[in-house]
Parts: structure tokens; C-alpha cells; sequence
């Protein structure tokens, strides 16, 4: 049996060719791709400029497909089932893995950039690695559960925000997650400093407060909003060192950082301030099951929005189309869909 795959020979160069479906295994199961989303990860590649991806790649990590085949030792999915499934590739014996943490496992490889991702008709996979997805949930919401993931466990890192004031620096697609992941996991309020007209506006639809930071001054806003204590947890989600020297300039004393952006470069940060204001700073990397479990939940109970985040729809095999979407509309592309059928 053939199949169609997108193959990313170089830099801006998609080819796609037949190749043979792969055997499943006892363990294993076949899906049909239904859906791939596009993020900013992917643009890296596309650029040429992923410090961890070499060519020929196939991409896709951010998926939903149809259950079509299972092994014979499989029993959390079977054939009609909707699911997702987690693209990383762990080996299961350092002490990340042995210890829960596998989403920062010491060799971990990632579907899409370190090894094979998902950009074909069909995927033969681990059955561990997928997740079930309600009947009732679309295909395009299901590919949209693997960044929603990346929020959850981001908001988590900082504790339990119930009761508490939000701060999210970036209204890209993560950062606006974030800052309904937030909400919707009880936090008082949450804002979203953003430089984007059209990125404010769709923070707005999904009922988040925003500064407008090419016309408001940050500090003055977050006071407004929040009054003189300002926020107490605050999310960067750009990754460049202007934001998270914001971050770090205008947090309370004793409050928390977490870093979700993807940083390019060195960031020049003032840790004086880090260290006498004695703040928490973390990093936020991927997701574990529970974080997609979570984020299914928060879905299936109303409180993610997001219809608002779904800009461009494209082809399969127009793939190539949805890179230059990207990058010609830029910010008015917030999430672009493969569709796969």
C-alpha cells in the first residue's frame, strides 16, 4: 500500500512522493491524517534557520486523525477513533523519563524535526502516543489540542493561578492559549501586551483584556488593570530579549516568570533584578499526557476558544502555501490548517 508524503528536501522546497504504508506492529496503530496544523517551529525550518532540523524532513506535529488499524496488543484506541497524537520520541532511561519529566528527556527527538513527522495520508505509530478525542470534537479542534497542551503545562509550571493576576507578553497563537488556559484554570485576570492591532482584536473575541504596546506604555497599563501590585505571575511568549527584560523589569518582588517563548538568540537579561527581587524564573518546554488530558477537558467544557485562532485553511497538497501565508500575512495568519481529505 502507497501513500502520499510531504518530504521538506531543503529550505522552501516541499516535494511529495508515494511511499509504502508501514507494517503496524502489535503495540502499534495506523492513522489516517485528518488535520495538520502549521507553528511557528515549522516557519523555522521553512526558513532554514532550526538550530535541531536537517534535510530531507517530513513535517507535522500538531495533528488529528482517524484510527484505521491496531495491533493486537492495543487497547486504549480503536479503529473509528478520533485521536491526537504526541510527537515526541523519548528513550526512556534517563533520569527526565524515569522520573515523569519525558517531555525533557536527555535525547528526546521531535516528529517533524529530529525524526519523521506526520505529513502524509497515513501514520503508523506507538499506540501510547495517541490520545482519544471525543466523537464530537472537529478534526480541526483536534489538531489544535497539541499547542492548547503546550499552554496547559506552561500554566502550570507556575502553580495553582486560581484567584491570581495574569500577565501574558505575546498574542500569537501560544501566547493567546496561554492566556485562556489562564482564565479558564481560575485566575482573576488576564492581560495581553501585544503589538499587533489584528492579534488584539482576536485576544478580544476570545474575552482577554489587552495593552496595545506600540501605543500604551506596559508598566502604566498593567497598573491600571491590575493596580500597584501589578501581576503576579507573568508569561513571555515572544522570545526575544526585549520581552522578557520586560518581564523582568516591571515583575512585583517575589513574583513569577515563566518562558514559553522560543529564544533564537542570547537574551542580555538583568539578573540583578532576577536575583535581589528574588524572582522565580522558569522555562515551560512541550507537554506530558496530562497536559493534553487537561486540555481536551478545558475544550469539552466550553472555555477554549478556538475558532477565533483559525485564520487559513490549505490543501495538502498545496502545502507550500501555507508557509507563504505565513509568511507574507504574518500577523493576520494565526494558525493555518493542512487539510488532509
Amino acid at each position: 500500500m502507497q501513500m502520499l508524503q510531504a518530504i521538506m528536501v531543503e529550505p522552501g522546497k516541499i516535494e511529495f512522493n508515494n511511499v509504502p504504508v508501514p507494517e503496524v506492529k502489535s503495540h502499534q496503530i495506523k492513522v489516517k491524517m485528518k488535520r495538520i496544523g502549521v507553528c511557528g517551529s515549522d516557519i523555522h525550518v521553512n526558513h532554514g534557520k532550526h538550530p535541531y532540523t536537517s534535510y530531507p524532513v517530513v513535517q507535522g506535529h500538531e495533528v488529528s486523525a482517524e484510527v484505521v488499524e491496531v495491533g493486537s496488543e492495543v487497547t486504549n484506541v480503536k479503529i473509528g477513533d478520533k485521536v491526537t497524537i504526541q510527537p515526541q520520541v523519548v528513550c526512556g532511561e534517563c533520569y527526565p523519563c524515569t522520573h515523569g519529566l519525558y517531555n525533557d528527556c536527555e535525547e528526546l527527538k521531535v516528529m517533524g524535526f529530529q525524526t519523521t513527522g506526520m505529513a502524509s495520508e497515513y501514520f503508523v505509530v506507538d499506540a501510547n502516543k495517541a490520545l482519544a478525542l471525543p466523537a464530537e470534537m472537529s478534526f480541526e479542534h483536534g489538531a489544535m489540542i497539541e499547542p492548547l497542551a503546550v499552554a496547559v503545562h506552561a500554566v502550570r509550571r507556575a502553580g495553582d493561578v486560581k484567584d491570581k493576576k495574569i500577565l501574558v507578553l505575546g498574542g500569537g497563537p501560544i501566547g493567546n492559549l496561554v492566556a485562556q488556559t489562564a482564565k479558564a484554570m481560575g485566575a482573576e485576570a488576564v492581560l495581553i501586551s501585544e503589538l499587533s492591532t489584528y492579534r488584539l482584536e482576536v485576544a478580544e473575541k476570545c474575552g482577554i483584556k489587552t495593552i496595545d504596546a506600540k501605543n500604551e506604555d506596559l508598566l502604566e497599563g498593567v497598573i491600571a488593570n491590575f493596580g500597584k501590585d501589578r501581576a503576579d505571575v507573568i508569561f513571555e511568549c515572544i522570545g526575544i530579549s526585549p520581552t522578557i527584560n520586560q518581564a523582568i523589569n516591571y515583575a512585583r518582588k517575589g513574583s513569577t516568570i515563566v518562558v514559553v517563548g522560543v529564544f533564537a538568540d542570547l537574551a542580555n537579561i538583568n539578573m540583578g533584578f532576577v536575583q535581589d527581587h528574588e524572582l522565580s524564573l522558569l522555562g515551560s518546554a512541550m507537554y506530558r499526557e496530562e497536559d493534553y488530558i487537561k486540555a481536551i477537558e478545558l475544550v469539552n467544557e466550553g472555555l477554549i476558544e478556538f475558532e477565533a485562532l483559525i485564520t487559513h485553511r490549505v490543501k495538502f497538497t498545496d502545502y507550500t502555501k501555507a508557509y507563504a501565508l505565513i509568511d507574507e500575512q504574518k500577523d493576520y495568519a494565526m494558525k493555518v490548517i493542512i487539510e488532509m481529505d
